[in-house]
């Protein structure tokens, strides 16, 4: 299956801007998944739609195996690096995992799921995982009950088109009505990011179809997005909920 060309442009152009701006995740998230999912020393995990590896990251002092997939190669460049090349990265899509049967005991998918919420996925991703096996879905989801972050939706709202989105409520609909997996358990982590004005505007012109726009228009973007430090000040605070789901197989 093709990437959704915003996630393929977007992404791709925009690495640097996403290591630099995109949060990483509250302790308290990954400590939950690694339970769930049982991370740790003597397991093979598959970390999926990898990207720069934000997650990665966090995981690999379990001493778990890790593999990384992401199907853009700018984000497993990217990824490969800041991990030193000690996690082993392969380009691929959800539909397709270059995997063997029941060869991992878990799959973490961090900001990512919504881009390819299909059956054929889900019933790629339980084919890979062993017997007993769960995937653990996680989200930093901006909460537009703060003002800045309402301004930020001000701005890049305008431009989302019909780009996939954790927010439509589509990827759970589609686990909700499929006959592979089924939701065992949530969470839902509070987490305040502090940044810089050179932050926020990483941050936003990281999103996939942003960074997808013509060079002016993301000047546009950028533009207006400095101008939030009249209400900002110099250190804005980003404010999300980190949403958890485990998923396991029927």
């Amino acid at each position: 299956m093709t990437v959704h060309p915003r996630a393929a442009v977007g992404f791709g152009r925009a690495t640097g801007a996403y290591e630099r701006g995109r949060p990483g995740y509250p302790a308290e998230m990954v400590d939950w998944l690694c339970d769930r999912v049982g991370v740790g020393a003597g397991r093979r995990v598959l970390d999926l739609a990898a990207g720069t590896g934000k997650l990665t990251r966090t995981l690999v002092p379990t001493g778990v195996t890790l593999v990384a997939v992401d199907p853009v190669h700018a984000m497993l460049r990217a990824l490969r690096t800041m991990t030193g090349g000690t996690v082993p990265a392969v380009a691929a899509t959800a539909q397709a995992l270059p995997l063997a049967d029941r060869s991992v005991d878990g799959i973490v998918v961090a900001q990512g799921f919504h881009w390819f919420a299909t059956n054929a996925a889900l019933a790629e991703m339980t084919r890979v995982l062993r017997p007993g096996g769960a995937i653990a879905l996680v989200w930093n989801v901006r909460r537009l009950d703060d003002p800045v972050q309402a301004a930020i939706s001000e701005i890049v709202d305008p431009y989302r088109g019909d780009t996939p989105s954790h927010t439509t409520g589509h990827w759970r609909e589609v686990v909700e009505h499929s006959n592979t997996v089924g939701i065992r358990d949530t969470t839902t982590v509070g987490h305040d990011v502090t940044s810089d004005i050179d932050g926020l505007v990483d941050r936003i012109v990281s999103i996939s179809f942003i960074a997808a726009l013509p060079a002016g228009e993301r000047a546009v973007v950028q533009h207006r997005v400095r101008a939030l430090e009249a209400i900002t000040g110099a250190t804005p605070v980003l404010r999300y909920r980190c949403e958890g789901y485990v998923l396991t197989p029927r």
